[in-house]
């Protein structure tokens, strides 16, 4: 994922509200989500990047899931590292805590390029950023992560945060507009840009919630609910490259 704002433990119902937009480059080949029946993992529900073999966001049946971002710093970026797309999925097959698997990876984090990992299960939620060497909690609230660390000001963070908000203030949750929240293509003013290394005119490209470049931008936006009671509700909705037209969309919906 390149965008997601959350809400943990602030809904009557449900103790997560994630919405996400996965930005990649449109030729790079992706699987879309299902369960991994055929890779062994029938209990893991993710989508696949079938270049790395890893993933972005996925949940396990029991509960367990996980997020990840890019930290970007084209100053920083390694020759020849292994694929972050493993950080998750590697926690979805193992048996570990949260907690318990990002302090086992803690010491070869650095081996990465910049990445924010984001994972829960039923004790918690847990954010690492391998570049500050960081693993914190994150506390009850509305939050945001982008290509920097967790809750960083940028605009197009601020503006989803806020409307999340405003979205879960009715306990009747509407997914159409958390879908909506994501297709918003306002850019930043210059004088708001981060400053990450990128060209200026790709910096503004990419400072909207969701992308759209010749090559580059969202490729699919994902709900993840999980209410109080534990039923987990997925759903992947993708789109036509280079456009908000909807080429297809997955559902799951299951108990841990």
């Amino acid at each position: 994922m390149c965008l997601i704002t959350f809400a943990y433990k602030v809904h009557p119902r449900y103790d997560l509200i994630l919405a996400g937009n996965r930005d990649e480059f449109y030729a790079r080949p992706t699987q879309k989500a299902q369960f991994w029946t055929e890779e062994g993992q029938p209990e893991i529900l993710a989508g696949k990047d079938l270049t790395g073999e890893g993933n972005w966001l996925g949940v396990h049946k029991d509960g367990r899931w996980g997020a990840l971002t890019n930290y970007r710093d084209m100053e920083a970026v390694k020759e020849d590292p292994p694929t972050r797309g493993e950080l998750v999925m590697n926690y979805l097959k193992s048996d570990q805590t949260a907690l318990q698997y990002l302090n086992s990876i803690k010491p070869d984090a650095q081996k990465y390029n910049g990445f924010n990992l984001l994972l829960g299960d039923a004790e918690g939620l847990y954010h690492m950023l391998n570049e500050e060497g960081t693993i914190n909690p994150v506390e009850p609230g509305i939050h945001g992560l982008s290509n920097a660390s967790l809750d960083t000001p940028w605009m197009k963070l601020t503006k989803a945060k806020k409307e999340l908000g405003e979205i879960i203030s009715d306990k009747d949750l509407n997914k159409e507009a958390l879908f909506d929240l994501l297709l918003d293509e306002q850019k930043a003013p210059e004088q708001e840009l981060p400053s990450t290394g990128l060209e200026p005119e790709m910096e503004k490209a990419v400072s909207s919630i969701f992308i759209k470049t010749e090559n580059y931008g969202s490729r699919c936006s994902t709900l993840l609910l999980i209410d109080k009671a534990g039923n987990i509700d997925f759903t992947e909705r993708r789109f036509i490259p280079g456009t908000t037209n909807i080429k297809g969309e997955q559902h799951f919906n299951f108990s841990t």
